[in-house]
């Protein structure tokens, strides 16, 4: 019948698609393809990052007292080692030639530090010849612990407490009562020391006979600075960083004239502040430290601690 596919035409049309696709696949597997690098027009340079220090200030949450490491002291004979309070400091610039020049050859060097400083010295093993002492208080305790020949330890003198002022006087502080003024910067020594604690005493003593509970609770709340030693409040006041600060009397006489200004403090109210002097158990020039002791208590080292402020045992 004209138009039917026969089979045999059949196959032949399938030979020749199947030719066709061969064709189709073999140009495809072997045509070359080139591939054309795009290139930007923009060149894009290096990007250097400079990193800029940040500088942050940091607030201290936590003041670190770093302690002065205790002097080394070595026994030398006719040398002695004076550990002596700090507020002998001034007089100790003339104790030492007056005893040179009353035993010749002998030399003292002087330790001069807080007392509860020199007596922690001590228990830590360093060597002393004699202990001068703003308060009984340690010394009894060292006497206690075996660190002094008991029959040694005598009355050296004594000391009351003062309130010094800048030559300038910022504060206007002419009484006690002004120490209690808004805005009034005081100074005092922290109360393991002894002239911290004597301090104490004389401000109880006052705010009960005179000025009351909410003079002393002024007076407080103006303290900006607790010293480790004795001239140390001293030194805040003579630099003017401070408008008063609670001293021995000694400190005040020491100092050269002009240097301060000065409150005095009635004795009903005050504090006398007992000095001792020992030898230490542990000396290897005990002949000296005896002579040295014998000095101080003389006339002749009595007028010079009267010198400096001191007053009679």
């Amino acid at each position: 019948m004209k138009g039917t596919l026969t089979p045999s035409k059949l196959a032949l049309i399938s030979m020749i698609i199947g030719l066709l696709l061969v064709s189709a696949l073999f140009a495809g597997c072997t045509q070359s393809t080139t591939s054309t690098p795009v290139t930007s027009a923009a060149t894009t340079a290096p990007v250097t990052t400079v990193a800029t220090p940040v500088t942050t200030t940091a607030v201290p949450t936590t003041v670190v007292t770093t302690a002065t490491p205790a002097p080394t002291y070595t026994a030398t004979e006719g040398n002695l080692v004076a550990y002596t309070a700090a507020s002998l400091s001034g007089a100790s610039k003339t104790i030492g030639p007056a005893f040179t020049k009353a035993y010749p050859g002998h030399k003292v060097a002087f330790n001069l530090d807080g007392t509860q400083a020199l007596k922690t010295q001590i228990e830590n093993g360093a060597y002393a010849d004699v202990f001068i002492s703003a308060s009984n208080s340690y010394t009894n305790t060292l006497k206690s612990e075996n660190y002094l020949v008991n029959d040694s330890v005598k009355t050296l003198t004594t000391n009351y407490i003062i309130v010094i002022l800048p030559a300038s006087n910022p504060g206007k502080i002419t009484s006690l009562a002004d120490l209690a003024k808004p805005g009034v910067k005081i100074a005092m020594a922290a109360n393991t020391v002894p002239v911290g604690s004597a301090t104490m005493t004389v401000v109880n003593n006052t705010a009960n006979s005179t000025y009351g509970q909410a003079w002393k609770n002024s007076v407080i709340s103006n303290v900006v600075t607790y010293e480790t030693s004795e001239p140390a409040v001293a030194s805040k006041v003579s630099l003017g960083e401070v408008d008063a600060g609670f001293v021995y009397q000694s400190t005040a006489s020491a100092a050269a004239p002009g240097t301060y200004k000065t409150v005095t403090i009635g004795k009903a109210d005050n504090y006398l502040q007992t000095y001792t002097i020992a030898i230490m158990k542990g000396s290897t020039n005990k002949a000296v430290a005896a002579e040295f002791e014998q000095f101080m208590l003389s006339s002749a080292g009595q007028q010079i601690l009267a010198q400096y402020g001191f007053t009679a045992p």
